[in-house]
């Protein structure tokens, strides 16, 4: 190979007028794909020969890259072009991809924006993360290896977000001698699979990352190949906002821009359609129409906007609409409803726990959302659908998602910013997954709140006192049902109207048919939280008495009621004190290993943080703490100790 320095000039027009380089790309259209595979498929390195024969390294970097490469590069003398793209040290030392790495470039006729995403199982979250803005995907796949199960991953989680153009780039066909015969197979086996997965098209092309092989022009070691260089096809590939642009008007609300009384303006991108002054629309959920007034930018008011352009709308009419909300096109509105069956990918180490809420944000909305037990998880290699109970790392299954507000949404497939969301863990605020709305389910149209005339506030009036939620939880053998037993006694003898839902009983009927996994914890407390809300609601005191091991159950029954009316009431007892006590002899069991999902022993409980009470059985007798919390839930609540 030729010296760089004598063979590679950067564009000439950057350091002569900058300004004169930056006027020739304003105008440009952008594409954003990705690059996805298996491992060592020559995804960083591709990326490096598209910038390198971009012409967009300058010396400094060609200098450090050639450094670089006789140091930690892989292709010995040579000049290691996935240097350019895998920056962490671990990348480096393993020659791996890990995180994704964006990197700009540019030719004649466009701009590109490329993700290089990792290849590896374990980190196919971050390949997710690269390919949710990406226009077009190139599939890369080793002409030595053919097709993997990674391969065949990508490829679906590429079809399943909704890409709508896939390259498949066998590459290292030099070091095959540019054999026709494995690449036509190769390309046949993936035909075979596209066609299973539901993918409709895409475009083959033989390469070689590394040789520069129909890169940007056609290689004379592949003459029987007759499609177009990987950049020419690049080029020319319509990118989403140009084919968003015939779809009904959507724009996401994602601020009120008021910065002063004589100006009121609502701030988003829009994600499909065009729209002009004078235009009629519609805002949602509340459904009020108006028209458009002016559309502000920071150069001007414009005569159209289209998918794309981030813009301030004005209206002609006073219309509440906040963050979220979406302005859309009257005659073609977005759905609304609050629960969908839904295709989820799974990318937490922790599993999916059915029934447990979690934060879903799908655009600019933020609401609860809780995930039922999953229809079936979808096998990546041949599509089979297996039956299963919970989602685990990497998995990608159907199932039912519900939301505690109805949210403005349209099916995946049509809109992308208004049928994607991902679910946020609400303890540890760590993304856990990625999914892709298809449809509302038709009870959620159909099942509305019926008017009662005797409200909550009716049925607490008449018992002449405040229903409250008291919820017991602490180890087994605490000491929870004995205080909550004690309690209730005595608001019995003050005449009080109260309820004791015990974590023992209750498994006797309503739960009978759970068990003590961790997912079984999750709806057994989901169910007594239901419950014990409608016992509120007709105006009695309602005492628990449950393990109820995870925080973030607690956190969801207290959501279900009224600011003030749940009591968290925290029975602090150490592990080895509890486990003295084993009147039931459970601990002992759960030593033995006879009794699993024990909490304290093999599953663990969550300590409350902010519990309004903490009982020290330690330093209390049960019949003083009882009169305590009898104190506390007759008298003010604002008594702390």
């Amino acid at each position: 190979m030729d010296s760089p320095e004598t063979i590679y000039k950067t564009d000439a027009l950057i350091a002569a007028d900058i300004d004169a380089y930056l006027e020739t790309h304003q105008h440009k259209t952008m594409l954003r794909f990705i690059t996805c595979g298996s491992v060592d498929d020559g995804k960083s390195t591709l990326i490096g020969r598209l910038l390198y024969d971009s012409k967009m390294i300058f010396e400094d970097q060609l200098a450090s890259l050639e450094a670089d490469s006789k140091k930690v590069g892989t292709q010995g003398q040579e000049i290691d072009f996935a240097l350019l793209v895998d920056g962490l040290a671990a990348e480096r030392e393993q020659g791996i991809t890990i995180d994704v790495a964006y990197r700009f470039f540019a030719t004649e006729k466009r701009k590109f924006i490329v993700a290089d995403t990792p290849g590896h199982e374990q980190y196919t979250r971050n390949m997710i993360t690269g390919a949710s803005t990406a226009d077009l995907a190139i599939i890369l796949i080793d002409a030595r290896q053919g097709i993997l199960t990674q391969t065949r991953r990508h490829s679906y989680l590429a079809h399943l977000i909704g890409i709508k153009h896939l390259v498949v780039a066998v590459n290292k066909m030099d070091l095959i001698d540019y054999d026709e015969t494995v690449y036509d197979q190769i390309v046949t086996d993936y035909a075979a699979f596209a066609n299973d997965v539901g993918i409709e098209a895409f475009t083959p092309i033989p390469i070689s990352g590394l040789a520069g092989e129909n890169i940007t022009s056609l290689s004379s070691n592949t003459p029987w190949y007759k499609g177009p260089s990987l950049v020419g096809h690049l080029e020319n590939v319509e990118v989403m906002n140009t084919a968003n642009q015939a779809e009904p008007l959507r724009m996401t609300m994602q601020w009120v821009n008021r910065p002063n009384l004589d100006f009121r303006g609502f701030s988003g991108q829009i994600s499909s359609g065009t729209v002009k002054p004078g235009d009629e629309v519609r805002v949602l959920p509340s459904g009020k129409t108006s028209t458009i007034k002016r559309i502000v930018t920071m150069d001007g008011d414009l005569d159209k906007a289209v998918a794309g352009q981030s813009v301030t709308l004005t209206l002609a009419d006073e219309i509440d609409c906040s963050r979220g909300d979406v302005i859309a096109a009257t005659d073609a509105p977005p759905q609304v409803a609050d629960q969908f069956e839904s295709t989820i990918v799974w990318m937490d180490e922790e599993e999916l726990l059915p029934g447990r809420s979690y934060w879903m944000k799908i655009g600019a909305q933020f609401v609860n959302a809780t995930v039922h037990p999953p229809k079936y998880l979808i096998n990546v290699n041949n599509l089979e659908h297996l039956a299963a109970k919970t989602l685990q790392l990497n998995n990608i299954g159907v199932a039912e998602i519900t939301t505690d507000r109805p949210i403005i949404f349209e099916p995946y497939s049509d809109n992308h910013d208004l049928g994607g969301y991902i679910l946020i863990d609400k303890m540890s605020n760590a993304t856990v997954a990625a999914g892709m709305l298809h449809f509302s389910l038709r009870r959620a149209q159909n099942v509305h709140w019926q008017n009662i005339d005797i409200d909550r506030a009716a049925h607490a009036q008449q018992k002449h006192q405040e229903p409250r939620v008291i919820w017991f939880t602490g180890l087994s053998g605490s000491g929870k049902s004995t205080i909550a037993n004690l309690v209730e006694k005595r608001l019995y003898a003050l005449g009080k109207h109260s309820f004791l839902l015990d974590g023992d009983n209750v498994r006797h009927g309503l739960n009978k048919d759970l068990g003590f996994t961790d997912a079984d914890r999750v709806e057994n407390i989901r169910r007594i939280g239901e419950v014990a809300k409608l016992m509120a609601d007709a105006g009695l005191i309602v005492l628990t008495a449950f393990i109820s091991p995870f925080r973030a159950e607690r956190q969801l029954v207290r959501s279900m009621l009224p600011e003030g009316e749940f009591i968290e009431i925290f029975i602090d007892t150490p592990l080895s004190v509890a486990e003295e006590r084993d009147v039931k002899g459970l601990y002992k069991k759960a030593r033995a290993g006879e009794l699993k999902n024990f909490t304290g022993i093999d599953s663990d409980y969550e300590v409350p943080e902010n519990a309004e009470l903490r009982i020290d059985t330690t330093k209390m007798k049960p019949e003083e703490a009882a009169e305590l919390i009898v104190d506390k839930i007759v008298g003010s609540w604002a008594y702390t100790i």
